[in-house]
């Protein structure tokens, strides 16, 4: 079939699309977009909103981003994370068919592309129960279920998966008894480094020697990995090389903890975690950290704190709460981090990796600072 895959804005997913579409969202070892191309159905185009267009053909230079659909294609929503789970009852819809799932359409046969291709009442729809990114801390709540069908593709024998290149030390532990572990492409496991599966170790990602990897986390690619970390989800590029506990958490790129930066994903009453005055389900839940997210050295990071995209936090308080995108924390207050000087830093760190921002994530940049700044 020809896939489509939407973004179509729904939900309340600060930090996590601040920088991508949903559909780029890691929610296990893959993200939504990355499962249909594992399953063989690579998406042929994409439809995100329109602030969103630049960035993602940055992101996916080679395919259309809003075109015009010719023919028929097979639309599937991004905030879906596990619809590729469904691919065959997908496949099987015919044209002016929908999956619904309340007023969301989950995933469509186009027969008129002149139709509100997101309008559940241009569609003959069938009811269809489905887990949706709704919320930030969905990225914990649907994590499980996302590693452990990516893992089963991975691994369908389950046990230890190491792909070509990737080296892991002699005195490391890797104990899949409780889940399956895979180490991508050339990633690296250091001297008595621990890997409780069931875990991901993406592609050029290094554990740091002695670390702890607990059940159910997926980092992904070219992270550095350090200390305690149980649950947790890396988006990519991230640094956490150094001691501390981290926890139930989901960790945007370039995200740089200081050594010792620890955090809570449980309150000590036991109780149901709330976040933004909403009821999250979770009785553990940690924090969600956006892209490029610094901390300093013993930061402490409470239970279920959200911090925005490219906040620098210096103060020696705890995180707490949400705290807003482009902010300088410091035991002197609050301020705007200062655009010129947060892409000074920005572009030493992607150095590292040999990379360095784009015009579209520049423009992004400068567009989170106004908001910051009007909050």
């Amino acid at each position: 079939m020809k896939l489509i895959l939407f973004d179509d804005g729904g939900g309340e997913l600060a930090p996590l699309t601040d920088l991508r579409p949903a559909f780029d969202v890691r929610t296990g070892a893959w993200t939504p977009h990355e499962r249909w191309s594992q399953l063989g159905l690579p998406p042929a185009g994409l439809i995100v909103p329109e602030p969103q267009v630049e960035l993602t053909q940055e992101l996916h230079p080679k395919l259309g981003v809003n075109l015009p659909i010719v023919g028929g294609a097979t639309l599937v929503n991004g905030r879906w994370p596990l619809a590729a789970r469904d691919a065959e009852t997908i496949a099987a819809l015919e044209p002016g068919h929908a999956l619904v799932d309340g007023g969301t359409v989950l995933a469509a046969k186009v027969a008129d592309p002149s139709s509100d291709l997101l309008d559940t009442s241009s569609y003959e729809a069938t009811d269809h129960e489905a887990r949706l990114l709704e919320r930030c801390w969905h990225v914990r709540s649907l994590r499980d279920a996302c590693l452990s069908y990516d893992l089963s593709q991975l691994a369908p024998a389950k046990g230890v998966v190491v792909r070509e290149n990737a080296r892991v030390a002699d005195t490391a532990v890797l104990d899949a008894s409780s889940g399956a572990i895979v180490i991508d492409e050339d990633a690296r496991i250091g001297h008595h480094a621990v890997i409780l599966g069931p875990a991901y170790v993406g592609p050029g990602s290094t554990v740091a020697e002695h670390a702890t990897i607990r059940p159910n986390t997926a980092i992904g690619p070219v992270c550095k990995v350090g200390g305690e970390v149980s649950g947790t989800i890396f988006q990519g590029y991230a640094n956490k090389t150094h001691d501390g506990y981290l926890g139930d958490s989901y960790v945007g790129m370039w995200v740089n903890l200081g050594a010792g930066t620890t955090n809570s994903n449980l309150l000590n009453t036991y109780g149901e975690i709330i976040v933004d005055r909403q009821r999250t389900g979770e009785t553990f839940l940690g924090c969600v950290l956006g892209d490029h997210v610094r901390t300093a050295i013993c930061t402490r990071i409470m239970t279920g704190a959200v911090v925005g995209t490219g906040t620098m936090w210096a103060a020696s308080t705890a995180v707490s709460g949400r705290v807003g995108a482009m902010r300088w924390m410091t035991d002197a207050g609050e301020r705007a981090y200062r655009p010129e000087k947060f892409l000074e830093v920005a572009r030493a760190a992607m150095a590292r990796r040999e990379r360095s921002p784009s015009q579209p994530e520049i423009d992004r940049f400068a567009m989170l600072a106004q908001v910051g700044e009007r909050g």
